[in-house]
């Protein structure tokens, strides 16, 4: 999740990798009228069911979730099935505690209308809808922006892993004595992906209290899901700059830029070039919404086609202002062809992550 970006910016131009008009795309609901429907939705309670091997199976409880619901489904279901691909992987999504999520949506609602909240449904429901989507790995992702915070947030985290076998289990940090040991613990706990926010934190991710925490990361191999550019408001330390000191001083540090770098693509994109394990989440990339306010430039798109094995599927979910699919459709819409994209929706994370 991040914050509204401030008003201009023009819009970006429908394109491909070539240069030529983006292939078309549904926004909003974003079904077409081919769409297949969705499979029977079951009115279990998840992780209510095991296969014959022990396993837990997930389902999703139709009775969490609006009949509206179910277009959105057939839009994003279709883009994976046509793909043949198993579901999808998301990376950069937001589950947290609930007078958290309740504060989340209060400072949204007090933009008035500038990112008006799509999904406003509890955690039931907001699980239900992901699983309707086709989705079949998330994370919850959340951050401090205090002190004595973060290991607050890694216990919430642990016990919704818990609860929850279709999250990866996630972690935070912030600047300050006692970080290293609760990350460490937070490793030693099953942790998979950390979430690293330095516009909602406001601490410059050089700072020294972070730097054994930086190596343990890069040492275990544990993805980090940073926030480190500029959009939609600059903070601080936000920029290519800052991190980039971080990945010098720790070049085997796995780290996924949220937003692609949001608006400062190119810069991160020499850094994906430049450090084999840094990779771009495409979370609100590419979608109208994102493309008025910080278009990605049409000649980097070969630049990305290239990085075809560190991209990944986020969306913000759910502190999104449009549906869902939108993303999915966006995405598609590129013309990077089917192989880039199926690697983007599930292969990469997949990968990345031993699923």
């Amino acid at each position: 999740m991040c914050l509204p970006a401030c008003a201009g910016g023009g819009g970006g131009g429908d394109r491909s990798a070539t240069g030529a008009v983006r292939a078309s795309h549904v926004r909003g609901s974003g079904h077409p009228a081919t769409d297949p429907a969705p499979p029977p939705l079951r009115t279990l309670r998840p992780g209510s069911v095991r296969t014959a091997e022990g396993q837990p199976r997930i389902v999703f409880d139709v009775t969490r979730v609006s009949s509206h619901s179910a277009p959105q489904f057939a839009a994003a279901r279709a883009v994976w099935q046509n793909l043949g691909l198993p579901g999808l992987i998301d990376v950069h999504t937001h589950f947290m505690p609930a007078n958290v999520l309740r504060k989340v949506r209060n400072h949204f609602d007090a933009l008035g209308g500038l990112w008006p909240l799509t999904y406003r449904g509890d955690e039931d429901e907001c699980l239900a809808l992901l699983r309707g989507f086709g989705v079949r790995h998330f994370t919850a992702l959340s951050y401090p922006h205090r002190p004595d915070m973060a290991a607050w947030l890694n216990g919430w985290a642990g016990g919704f892993a818990d609860r929850t076998p279709d999250c990866l289990r996630s972690a935070t940090f912030y600047p300050e004595p006692d970080a290293h040991d609760y990350v460490s613990a937070a490793l030693q706990a099953g942790a998979r992906v950390f979430k690293s926010h330095l516009q909602v934190g406001g601490y410059d991710p050089r700072d020294p209290l972070l730097s054994d925490v930086w190596g343990t990361l890069a040492d275990s191999g544990t993805p980090v899901v940073i926030h480190c550019g500029s959009g939609p408001e600059p903070g601080r330390f936000t920029g290519p700059g800052p991190f980039a000191e971080v990945l010098g001083e720790h070049p085997r540090l796995t780290a996924v830029i949220a937003h692609a770098g949001a608006p400062e693509y190119t810069a991160f994109l020499d850094l994906a070039e430049r450090y084999d394990r840094v990779h771009l989440d495409t979370t609100m990339v590419f979608t109208d919404f994102a493309e008025a306010r910080a278009p990605f430039p049409s000649d980097a798109l070969p630049r990305l086609a290239d990085l075809h094995d560190r991209v990944l599927l986020g969306t913000d979910f759910p502190n999104i202002p449009y549906h869902y699919p939108e993303q999915l459709h966006a995405l598609a819409g590129l013309g990077l062809g089917p192989d880039w994209l199926r690697a983007v929706l599930h292969g990469n994370a997949a990968r990345l992550f031993g699923l």
